[in-house]
């Protein structure tokens, strides 16, 4: 194992610190000795140190890598960007590559280039891409965004629960998990996903405390009183000089606050899934270059985004869990000064938190008919379309969204070609248990709802928010 010069000689020459703080040297020298570890640090504190550093004392000329499992395109591009102008050897491997572009990358990871290694979990569905990565070895295995592992996490996705089987393939290499949002519960089922024993892997377990973010939670009725909320924060000089970002749970509001900032002659700029991936990349780049200073958005931004001086973080609408709440405010105050982070509460917000979490806990019986459909009446699903399908399979709303949470689940469990038209009509292979199970169903949709009540003990919390965020997480030891 390199030794603590040599280790922060790596660290003042890419990334211009003097030394790690305690917690990241601990980690790196544990994986170093490869051993397995699980890290639980809060967001802006440098968990992405714990594995870039371990790449850069791979020797050059080496085979070995550090293969990174990240859930968002959109991340990864950001921290490759940023590696690469630090004079890190890093790529990354996902659909937003062109054909050509992919299959370069493929000869070049095949050929001993890249220490770094950023894909999805989705790649390894790619029978030339495991070719490629045959030809490597994977030194650490290092997955991001840890919760998504887990069926209890609040962002659970169903390829992240094979890592068991990825690991398997790589040659069980030296694992590191990691997240800023993992209760102890969440924690237990990363250990049994990824196939490690509890015993055998680490925890780092650094909190959830930012000693410098003041977290305001201001119970409101109605949009006015929100308005005037949003104008005394803007306002607050203790917490000017630096940028803002409003969360917003839906567009259609998000839209509505926009044309009231619009009216007051306030300039913002807006990011949300309506918007085209150009225009919105065009709103992240400048956010981060400081063109803009005010972002209202979904809470799609704002991921992997390091931004110093996020002076004011707004939640115009209440989140659907601690857990979503938690990593957003962490995004403010990176830089250490004061940040000022409101939850503007108003408990008519529940119902459209309560609303998402029907529509993204379809039942058994709604899988069953789904894909029963796709099976006998497949011609006429491709002729009318999911407008005609969805129609078919409930007769509540036009506006139940049950069947995108379907068709993703069920592209990611391989079932269906795709999660659009027209390949989310082709069935693949019979329906999984898990999508018969309606006691495990059912149990992952009281779960949601339990984390969505949390929000509203938060809401009611009196004394120490701080505090009653740390015994959430903390639950029980493990």
């Amino acid at each position: 194992m390199p030794d603590l010069n040599s280790l922060n000689e790596l660290l003042r020459h890419h990334f211009g610190y003097s030394s790690f703080r305690p917690s990241q040297r601990a980690v790196i020298e544990h994986v170093l000795c490869e051993k397995h570890a699980m890290v639980v640090m809060p967001t802006g504190m440098g968990k992405s140190l714990c594995y870039q550093i371990p790449a850069l004392t791979i020797p050059s000329d080496s085979d070995e890598m550090v293969l990174v499992l990240s859930p968002l395109v959109a991340l990864m591009h950001d921290q490759v960007t940023d590696l690469r102008k630090r004079g890190i050897d890093a790529a990354y491997i996902n659909s937003s590559l062109d054909r050509a572009t992919r299959e370069l990358r493929y000869k070049e990871v095949a050929a001993g280039k890249y220490r770094l290694l950023y894909v999805t979990p989705e790649r390894f569905r790619k029978e030339e891409f495991r070719e490629v990565l045959g030809k490597r070895r994977v030194k650490l295995l290092a997955i991001d965004e840890a919760h998504c592992v887990s069926q209890w996490g609040h962002d659970f996705r169903p390829d992240y629960s094979r890592i068991s089987e990825i690991r398997q393939w790589l040659g069980s290499p030296t694992t590191i998990a990691l997240t800023a949002t993992a209760t102890a519960e969440c924690r237990q089922d990363i250990y049994q996903q990824i196939g490690i024993p509890a015993d055998e892997i680490q925890l780092f377990y650094q909190g959830i405390q930012r000693p410098n973010l003041k977290l305001d939670v201001e119970h409101v009725l109605g949009d006015q009183e929100k308005f005037d909320l949003i104008q005394q924060c803007l306002d607050d000089e203790a917490y000017r000089g630096g940028s803002v970002v409003i969360y917003f749970s839906l567009i259609k509001t998000l839209c509505r606050f926009s044309d009231h900032l619009l009216s007051l002659r306030v300039d913002h700029e807006c990011y949300h899934g309506d918007l085209s991936s150009q225009k919105r990349r065009q709103v992240h780049n400048r956010f981060l270059s400081g063109d803009t200073d005010i972002v209202l958005a979904t809470n799609a931004f704002g991921m992997g985004i390091d931004k110093a001086n996020i002076r004011v973080l707004i939640h115009a609408e209440t989140p659907g869990s601690i857990e979503s709440y938690y990593q957003e405010v962490g995004r403010a105050g990176r830089d250490n000064q004061p940040s000022r982070c409101v939850w503007l509460y108003d408990q008519s917000d529940l119902m459209t938190q309560m609303q998402f979490i029907e529509w993204s806990n379809p039942d058994a019986d709604f899988y069953g008919r789904l894909v029963n459909m796709l099976v006998e009446h497949n011609e006429s699903c491709r002729a009318f379309g999911i407008d005609w399908l969805n129609d078919r399979l409930q007769r509540l709303s036009r506006h139940d969204h049950r069947i995108s949470t379907a068709f993703a689940m069920l592209d990611r469990a391989g079932v269906i070609g795709g999660p659009h038209p027209p390949e989310c009509f082709d069935v693949l292979t019979p329906i999984p248990e898990h999508f018969r199970n309606s006691e495990s169903l059912a149990e992952k949709k009281r779960r949601d709802q339990q984390r969505l009540y949390a929000m509203v003990q938060l809401a009611a919390e009196q004394d120490d928010r701080k505090a009653f965020l740390q015994q959430y997480f903390e639950g029980s030891p493990s």
